[in-house]
């Protein structure tokens, strides 16, 4: 057993998250993480990575074990390279280096009997060095930033330059650096691009070690894990397989468990009906009290709360002229000595459905924001067609200290307090998480926060950066339909293409205009 968590419960202030749940990981599971958006599932890797003390419950790691957690939401800060985030992953060695010398150094002065236990832990930690390649650290660091495309960016490069996708891929290749027993990793795919979520997805198919993986992307999930943990109405639940499977044994669960209670309701009507009949009459007073008994007695059976399902449906502005933008030898990028791209030459019309893609940090968002005129270009033009009614949703926003209610309030003053909470529980938020800061919110509600605002909009084109991250499956479906009826022009920034096909009608590789350095 590697990992035992019994008995946890956790809530954050009247909002219970897990009640009594119990966990085990086993040598070689491969486990995906799942359920709902707000059910908790990064909490549980918080409580178990120890960053989070729960209310009640033990976790209980095997000893010695060396977790290594991808966390969606970790910092890097300003002034580190993306060569020291590297080789931080070996700070371990190092300080076992330091040890080592600092036992060389006490040798001078030491007894036989000191000499011997100095010689016996140096061994130790010599092998230990050698075994986690500490003498070839720099080769091992070039060989997995080049299995990333780190190299081409500069181990030099400050990483709150880079994009959020090279910044998870800088996150990932520390973690496979510091080769850790377990695995923890929490939605790896969000802004990885095509080819290197193909990349992760072979290196977890072969992955001796075992792993707890967060992940909404279910044709990626199904690859890669053997057991199921559901997460739901605070509890968890264990299913052997992959998500197909535990989706079968789901629904065969839940569809037998309304029909015991619509039995179940039957006979406690025929009893209560019973019961009020025949109490009054002394010829059968006998028979009501012993049928009141056994109503008493009932385990009565009670169907988990349905969790609100998101109804997205965009409000639409008047039809915009024909030409939507048009970009006329654009060269986007943040330094003019290294531009991201070469010149650009692009339109889009009226009514076209277009997916951009292209692998991480080729300047997608940069893209974007240089069309919406938020970024100036390096040089060259991008020029907005006639009354456009804009739609943006971007990648990452800083929360802020707003509740979601006055998250909603301040772009539609207008709107009564009943209709922005009624806004937010058509995107799939409960009461409870609407009263709550956004700030407190989990990355897929805080993400229908912000499209709840998109809705209410009256936009007749939407410029969608990464809108599927975080998002839960229910969410996602609903989604693509919305788009798919959204009589406007669309252009997405999407790295799932199960998501953007039969919704667009043409892809823009910015790869063809790619300048990486």
């Amino acid at each position: 057993m590697i990992l035992n968590v019994s008995n946890l419960s956790h809530g954050f202030g009247d909002r219970a998250i897990f009640n009594n749940v119990s966990f085990r990981l086993l040598k070689g599971e491969h486990i995906g993480l799942i359920g709902a958006n707000g059910e908790g599932k990064s909490t549980f890797m918080n409580i178990v990575t120890g960053k989070l003390m729960p209310d009640e419950g033990k976790v209980e790691w095997a000893k010695n074990v060396r977790v290594g957690y991808l966390d969606q939401h970790t910092v890097l800060e300003q002034g580190m390279t993306i060569g020291d985030v590297l080789r931080s992953a070996f700070s371990y060695l190092f300080d076992m280096e330091t040890k080592m010398n600092e036992i060389c150094d006490k040798m001078g002065e030491a007894t036989p009997d000191e000499m011997e236990i100095m010689m016996e832990e140096l061994g130790t930690i010599q092998d230990m060095l050698t075994n986690h390649d500490f003498y070839i650290i720099d080769s091992k660091v070039e060989e997995v930033a080049r299995a990333f495309d780190l190299l081409d960016l500069g181990l030099d490069r400050d990483v709150t330059e880079l994009s959020g996708g090279q910044r998870t891929k800088v996150l990932l290749a520390k973690l496979l650096l510091e080769k850790p027993d377990i695995l923890l990793l929490d939605e790896p795919t969000n802004y990885l691009d095509e080819k290197h979520i193909e990349w992760l997805k072979r290196y977890l198919q072969e992955y001796e070690n075992a792993f707890i993986l967060i992940s909404h992307d279910i044709p990626f999930l199904n690859s890669v894990i053997n057991i199921i943990y559901h997460m739901e109405n605070q509890e968890l639940n264990r299913y052997v397989g992959d998500y197909d499977k535990f989706m079968e044994v789901y629904e065969m669960k839940k569809s037998q468990l309304e029909a015991a209670y619509k039995r179940q309701q039957q006979e406690i009507d025929e009893l209560k009906d019973f019961v009020a009949r025949n109490k009054a009459r002394v010829a059968t007073r006998n028979m009501a009290m012993s049928r009141q008994k056994k109503l008493d007695k009932m385990d009565v059976i009670e169907l988990a709360k349905e969790r609100p399902k998101p109804e997205f449906n965009f409000k639409e502005a008047r039809t915009p002229g024909r030409m939507i933008f048009e970009t006329t030898d654009l060269v986007i990028g943040y330094d003019k000595d290294r531009p991201l791209s070469s010149e650009i030459n692009l339109r889009m019309e009226r009514g076209e459905k277009i997916a951009l893609v292209g692998t991480n940090g080729i300047g997608k968002t940069t893209f974007l924001k240089s069309v919406l005129a938020l970024i100036k270009p390096l040089s060259g033009k991008a020029e907005l067609g006639d009354y456009l009614e804009i739609g943006y949703f971007e990648q990452e926003i800083n929360p802020g200290e707003n509740s979601c209610i006055e998250e909603i309030w301040e772009e539609f003053p207008s709107f009564t307090q009943y209709e922005v909470r009624s806004a937010l529980a058509k995107c799939g938020l409960t009461t409870k998480h609407i009263e709550s800061k956004v700030k407190v919110l989990s990355g897929g509600e805080q993400a229908k926060v912000r499209l709840c605002k998109l809705l209410n909009k009256e936009t007749n084109i939407l410029l969608l950066d990464e809108p599927t991250n975080h998002l839960d499956v229910d969410a996602k479906e609903d989604l693509k339909r919305a788009l798919k009826e959204y009589k406007g022009s669309i252009l997405i920034v999407c790295h799932e293409p199960e998501f953007y096909e039969g919704l667009v009608d043409k892809v823009w590789n910015l790869e063809e205009f790619s300048k990486l350095w």
